[in-house]
C-alpha cells in the first residue's frame, strides 16, 4: 500500500530531512501524539462519575473504535513513511521511527487503561443488575436455552476453517476478532489448527432471557467455546486463544484512471488485503498458536500487543442499547425552528424573509431534509445541485434527489468517492441516482470535495430565484443527532451565484473566477485566512483592539500556526476551541502567551468550524467579522480539498454564531479541557457557575430560529460579561441594572 497524501501526511511538499528542516521544531506539538491526547480525553469521560453509567460505556466504546481507526490509517501511514522516507521529519522534528516508538508506547498504556476501565464499568453494571456472564458461571438452565439459541441463530452463520495444505490461512478483514483452536481428533496423534472469525454482522453479546429483573449477557466467543464440539465433530479442543487484526485501510488514488468508479471498486477489494498493522493476542494464548499467527499474518513484532482483558472493546457499545433510561443522559428532542413554523413549514418563504442558521443537534436536521424534499415536490423548482460526502445507509437526501429527478427536475449530485470507509455506500448511491436520471459527477480527481453545499433554483413569477444551504457537517441524519454543526440558509443572490460557479467548477473543472462572497480551497481559502490574521496584527500594531476566536476539529497547518504565533507576539488575543489534534503550543512566553486553547468533550461531538475576527473592536462585537466553514485548519483542507468559507453578514445570524454559539463554547467549564505549552490537557477549573455549552443550547432557542413569540438570551464570555455587569453565566447579575436583549 502506498501513502494516500490526503490522509497520511499534512505536508504536501517533498520530505524534509533533518538537515533540510528550517522550522523551529520546539514551536510545534506532534500531531499523532495530539490525536492520542484527544482520545485520552474521550476515555476520561468513560471514567467520569458525573456521566450516566451506560453513557460511560459508550465513551469507552468510542475511544476503542477511535484507536482501531488510528492504527488502520495513521500508524499505517507512519509505517509507510518509515519504509519510503525514513528521514522525513514531522513538524516537531521527529522521524517516522521516533514517532512510532512514542506512539506504540502510549497506545499500549491507553489499551491497558481501556481494559481497566471496562473492568470497573462491568462491576458498576453488575450493581445495576446488568451482568456479563462467563461460561463457568452459566447455570444448567441457561445453558439449555443457549444451546437452542446457538443452533438457530449462530451455527448457520459461523464458518469454522481448518488450516492445512488444503485450506490455506484465510483472509481476515480489518477489525476482525477471531478464535484460534488447536484440536485433537478421536484417533491418537491427529491434530488440526482451526480458526473461527466472529461475524461482524452478529451481536458480540448474546442477551439471555431476563430473570428476576436481571439483564444478563454472554460473549459470543464464550458461546463458541461451550459448543465447539458441535462445530468440529469428533475433535476436542486442546488449546485456544482470541486475537484481533487491524489492517492498513487506506489506498492511493490513480489520477489517470479512465473510470474512477471502477478504479475505486478495485481499490476497495485490494484494501481488504492490506498489510496487517496491528495484532492483539490474548495474554494466555499458548506460544505455538502465537507463532503460527505471527508467521501467517506477517505482522511486525513491534506492532504485536497482548491483553488480559476483553478483545475488541469497541463492541461494548451494544450495552448502550439496553432500555435503562435511568442510566443514560436525559432524553432530548431537537427543536424544529419556530421561525419556519411561522411560515407554515415553508422553508423557502422563511429563508426569503431572512437568513437563518440552524444549530444541530439542538435544532432538528429535519429542516435540511425538508428543504430538499420541498424542492423535490415543488412544481416551480427547476434544478437542484447537491454535494454528498457522507450520508446514512438509507439516505433520505438521496431519496429526495431521486424523487426530484423523477419529477422532471434537473438534478446534479457531486458525490465524493474518497470519503474513507463510505466509498462503497457512495458508489451504491451514485448508481441508484443515475438510474433515476440524476446527473452524477465525482468532483475533481486530484481533490477531495469536502464542501457541503445545496443549491435550489425555482421560478418566482417571471423570474428565477435561488436558495442556498451551506453546512459545516455532512448530509447525514444520524450523525446530525450527535454532532454539533451549523446549517446556514440564504437566498442572497450574490452567494447563490458564487455557489453556482463552484458547482460549475466541480462538474466542469473551470476554476471559478471573481467569487464575491464565498471563498474556496484550494483557490484562495488559505490566502483569506492569512489576510484575516494579518488584519488583526495590523489592528494590534495600531493600538486598536485585536482578537481572534476560532472553533474547529483540528489545527495542524504549519503556516497558519506560525501566523497565529505572529499575531500573539503582536498582542492579538486569541481564543481557540480545538476538539481534536492541535500542534500549536499555547502560552509560550515570547511566542504564544496570548493564545489559549481548549477542547470540549461531552454528550455531543463538537464539529462546527467557526472563525471570528475583532476587526478593530473588542470581541464580541457587531463589527466583528464572522465566518463558518467546512474546513479545519489543516494542510489537506487548505491545499488538497474543495472547501468553502462564508462570512455571516446578516445581523441576527452574526450575533447567533458570535455571541451565542462561540461565547457559550468559551464559557464552558463543565466539559472543557485546556491545553498547556507541553501538550498536556487539564480539565478547566470550574468558575462555580457550572456552565455547560451543550446544556445551554438544549435549553434555549437559537437567535435566528426563534419564532415571533420567542426570545433567546444572549450569552457572552465571562471576562467580557462581567465588565458589563453580567455574571459568568452570561445572564444579568441580580445587582445589575442592565438587561440583555436577544
Amino acid at each position: 500500500m502506498s501513502i494516500a497524501p490526503d490522509s497520511r501526511s499534512e505536508n504536501k511538499s517533498a520530505p524534509r530531512s533533518e538537515q533540510e528542516s528550517g522550522n523551529p521544531q520546539s514551536h510545534f506539538l506532534n500531531a499523532e501524539l495530539s490525536w492520542l491526547a484527544f482520545n485520552k480525553r474521550v476515555l476520561e469521560e468513560a471514567e467520569n462519575p458525573k456521566v450516566p453509567l451506560l453513557e460511560r460505556v459508550r465513551f469507552l466504546a468510542i475511544s476503542a473504535c477511535n484507536l482501531e481507526e488510528f492504527f488502520a490509517v495513521r500508524v499505517a501511514g507512519l509505517l509507510d513513511l518509515q519504509k519510503d522516507y525514513p528521514n522525513k521529519l514531522s513538524s516537531d522534528g521527529l522521524t517516522p521511527a521516533q514517532q512510532l516508538k512514542k506512539i506504540l508506547y502510549q497506545t499500549t498504556v491507553m489499551c491497558e487503561q481501556q481494559e481497566e476501565c471496562w473492568r470497573r464499568l462491568k462491576e458498576k453494571l453488575a450493581g445495576k443488575n446488568i451482568n456479563l456472564l462467563d461460561k463457568e458461571t452459566l447455570s444448567p438452565r441457561r445453558k439449555i436455552w443457549l444451546e437452542q439459541f446457538f443452533i438457530e441463530n449462530i451455527f448457520p452463520v459461523i464458518t469454522p476453517i481448518a488450516v492445512d495444505p488444503a485450506h490455506p490461512f484465510p483472509l481476515l478483514a480489518n477489525g476482525s476478532v477471531a478464535v484460534i483452536y488447536a484440536l485433537e481428533g478421536e484417533k491418537p496423534g491427529t491434530q488440526i489448527l482451526a480458526l473461527i472469525t466472529l461475524p461482524q454482522k452478529l451481536p458480540r453479546f448474546v442477551r439471555l432471557p431476563d430473570d428476576d429483573k436481571k439483564i444478563e449477557f454472554i460473549a459470543l466467543e464464550d458461546v463458541l467455546d461451550i459448543f465447539i464440539e458441535s462445530l468440529f465433530p469428533g475433535y476436542k479442543p486442546l488449546q485456544h486463544g482470541l486475537f484481533q487484526v487491524l489492517r492498513d485501510s487506506d489506498f492511493a488514488v490513480n489520477d489517470k484512471a479512465e473510470d474512477l468508479v471502477v478504479h475505486y471498486e478495485k481499490a476497495l477489494k485490494e484494501r481488504k488485503h492490506g498489510e496487517v498493522i496491528s495484532l492483539t493476542l490474548s495474554k494466555d494464548m499458548p506460544k505455538g498458536l502465537r507463532l503460527f499467527l505471527v508467521k501467517n499474518l506477517k505482522v511486525q513484532h513491534n506492532c504485536i500487543f497482548e491483553t488480559e482483558g476483553f478483545m475488541g472493546l469497541s463492541t461494548v457499545k451494544e450495552f448502550v442499547e439496553i432500555d435503562r433510561p435511568d442510566l443514560k443522559f436525559p432524553s432530548f428532542n431537537p427543536r424544529y425552528p419556530e421561525r419556519i413554523m411561522d411560515y407554515n413549514g415553508d422553508c423557502f418563504a422563511a429563508i426569503k424573509a431572512k437568513d437563518i442558521v440552524i444549530h444541530h443537534p439542538y435544532e432538528s436536521f429535519d429542516v435540511v431534509l425538508h428543504f430538499v424534499r420541498q424542492a423535490a415536490s415543488d412544481p416551480d423548482v427547476i434544478s437542484i445541485k447537491q454535494t454528498l460526502y457522507r450520508t446514512s445507509s438509507n439516505s433520505p437526501i438521496v431519496k429526495a434527489l431521486i424523487e426530484a429527478a423523477e419529477n422532471g427536475k434537473a438534478v446534479t449530485a457531486v458525490i465524493e468517492l474518497k470519503a474513507r470507509f463510505d466509498e462503497e455506500a457512495n458508489i451504491r448511491f451514485a448508481r441508484d441516482m443515475e438510474r433515476a436520471g440524476v446527473q452524477v459527477v465525482y468532483g475533481i480527481v486530484a481533490l477531495k470535495t469536502h464542501a457541503k453545499i445545496s443549491l435550489i433554483t425555482k421560478k418566482v413569477g417571471r423570474n428565477l430565484q435561488s436558495f442556498l444551504h451551506l453546512g459545516t457537517g455532512n448530509y447525514h441524519p444520524v450523525t446530525a443527532k450527535i454532532y454539533t454543526d451549523i446549517s446556514f440558509f440564504t437566498c442572497n443572490p450574490v452567494l447563490c451565484h458564487d455557489a453556482a460557479k463552484i458547482f460549475n467548477y466541480l462538474t466542469g473543472y473551470a476554476q471559478p473566477k471573481d467569487l464575491k462572497k464565498l471563498v474556496i480551497s484550494p483557490h484562495g481559502l488559505r490566502k483569506k485566512c492569512m489576510e484575516l490574521i494579518n488584519d488583526e496584527i495590523e489592528h494590534a500594531k495600531a493600538g486598536r483592539p485585536a482578537g481572534i476566536w476560532a472553533k474547529m476539529n483540528s489545527l495542524i497547518d504549519e503556516g497558519i500556526v506560525e501566523a497565529l504565533y505572529k499575531a500573539s507576539q503582536a498582542g492579538v488575543h486569541i481564543e481557540l476551541v480545538v476538539r481534536g489534534i492541535c500542534t500549536l503550543r499555547p502560552g509560550v512566553p515570547g511566542l504564544s502567551e496570548n493564545i489559549r486553547v481548549h477542547s470540549i468533550i461531552g454528550r455531543f461531538l463538537e464539529h462546527s468550524r467557526i472563525f471570528c475576527f475583532g476587526n478593530g473592536h473588542e470581541l464580541p462585537s457587531p463589527e466583528a467579522r464572522v465566518f463558518i466553514s467546512s474546513a479545519d485548519l489543516r494542510t489537506r483542507n487548505l491545499d488538497r480539498r474543495v472547501e468553502y468559507m462564508v462570512e455571516l453578514e446578516n445581523e441576527t445570524v452574526h450575533e447567533q454564531v458570535l455571541s451565542q454559539i462561540m461565547a457559550a463554547n468559551l464559557l464552558d467549564d463543565v466539559q472543557s479541557w485546556e491545553l498547556d505549552s507541553e501538550g498536556n490537557y487539564h480539565r478547566v477549573a470550574s468558575s462555580g457557575k457550572m456552565v455547560s455549552a451543550h446544556q445551554y443550547f438544549m435549553n434555549n432557542p437559537s437567535l435566528s430560529g426563534r419564532g415571533s413569540a420567542q426570545e433567546a438570551p444572549k450569552i457572552m464570555p465571562a471576562r467580557f460579561a462581567r465588565s458589563k455587569g453580567h455574571g459568568a453565566s452570561g445572564k444579568p447579575d441580580k445587582n445589575s441594572k442592565e438587561t440583555d436583549k436577544a
